[in-house]
């Protein structure tokens, strides 16, 4: 648990040699990311998330590619929580206009359908080089911008102790309201540590700015928009005093539902996958519910995928692609994450394909574009804790 100084204090420290390097993304033994592929027989993946997506990588869809695929070695490079999404950019595009390898053969991260393809860095996809595409919704896939690969999909929701709410909030404004009736009972993690306190945070934020805005925002870095956020940050501002101890913020996703888990709070966004799992293995007890606000919701979307113009590897890519596709792939991600599969439903066994029946990937909101979101978390930082 760590405010916003404590917060600011260890990215210093971290960083404080200054070096990229130092502060750039991990490779998953805990060495420096170390992403060379030796053969045709040897990928790597660089995911910029949470845990438990590298969890997702590295325990589920993995393992179960290699088993189909004995010669096929697929390592991982970790930039935990995306706090170096630009530098990553920054460093594919050099690669990309010197023709030179990036280091890693399929990235799973937001900036693939923002940033990265803007810079055009990535490898154009359609039906006709993925096959594993041919069920997914046009929309979705349209939402990749021809290069990004839609995977799964996830959207952040309301939970709540039912042992202590009997009504949930059904709107932001009832959100807002409650958090201020029950000093103390509400947390959200600070936007820089998880996806589920930024969608708080970009749902205050869009309620005071009009569709069109939010829309420009969503798909590019209109920074002169960014003026419209003063009002929705001073209400952040407004509400530090009744959450969570008085303007303590968690430091990331898994934080924020231990401390749901634990009987701390009453209440705070989640994200779908991650709180569906915690209550299947019995992190998260069945007392706690979610639902969803409106007006608006908090935003979600698909998880997309992209293949470097110039790794090395583009068939080992599309073909491990194909697998995080394939009904295999989907179910290890419905199993394993709770993540909605993208393809349809009825080439999924029934269990699956019963328990994701509402959800439809083409209705979420989506969330900023990635340099938007960054400065957004940046601006938080300055101005809320």
């Amino acid at each position: 648990m760590i405010t916003k100084r404590t917060l600011t204090t260890a990215a210093a420290a971290l960083c404080a040699v200054g070096a990229l390097t130092a502060c750039g993304p991990i490779a998953a033994s805990g060495t420096a990311a170390d992403t060379t592929t030796v053969d045709g027989s040897s990928l790597t993946v660089f995911i910029s998330g949470d845990t438990n997506v590298q969890d997702l990588w590295e325990q589920g869809i993995i393992p179960a590619y290699e088993e189909q695929n004995p010669d096929v070695t697929v390592n991982t490079a970790i930039d935990l929580h995306g706090e170096h999404d630009q530098q990553t950019v920054a460093k594919l595009t050099t690669a990309t206009q010197a023709g030179d390898a990036p280091g890693f053969d399929l990235v799973d991260a937001g900036f693939v359908i923002s940033s990265a393809a803007e810079a055009d860095t990535l490898l154009e996809i359609d039906q006709s080089t993925v096959a594993g595409l041919e069920t997914v919704p046009e929309g979705t896939i349209d939402a990749g911008k021809g290069v990004g690969i839609p995977y799964r999909a996830s959207s952040v929701l309301l939970a709540y102790d039912t042992t202590t709410v009997d009504a949930p909030p059904r709107t932001l404004d009832e959100l807002l309201t409650w958090i201020e009736d029950n000093p103390g009972e509400f947390a959200y993690n600070s936007p820089s540590t998880g996806g589920s306190g930024g969608a708080f945070v970009t749902t205050v934020l869009d309620s005071y700015l009009s569709a069109d805005d939010q829309e420009a925002m969503r798909t590019g870095y209109a920074k002169e928009l960014e003026a419209g956020w003063d009002a929705g940050f001073e209400r952040l501002s407004q509400l530090g005093e009744f959450v969570y101890q008085g303007g303590v913020y968690p430091n990331g996703n898994n934080q924020v539902l231990e401390l749901l888990a634990g009987g701390e709070i009453s209440m705070a966004p989640v994200w779908s996958d991650q709180f569906i799992t915690g209550q299947e293995t019995g992190l998260i007890p069945d007392t706690v519910a979610y639902a969803q606000i409106s007006d608006p919701s908090f935003t979600g979307s698909a998880s997309y995928l992209g293949i470097p113009r110039t790794s090395e590897q583009h068939e080992a890519a599309i073909d491990l692609v194909n697998f995080v596709l394939s009904s295999d792939g989907q179910q290890i991600i419905a199993d394993q994450i709770s993540g909605y599969p993208v393809v349809a439903l009825d080439a999924l066994p029934g269990e699956v394909a019963d328990r994701f029946a509402d959800a439809d990937p083409d209705a979420l909101r989506p969330g900023y574009y990635s340099e938007i979101s960054a400065d957004m978390a940046n601006e938080w930082d300055k101005r809320v804790p």
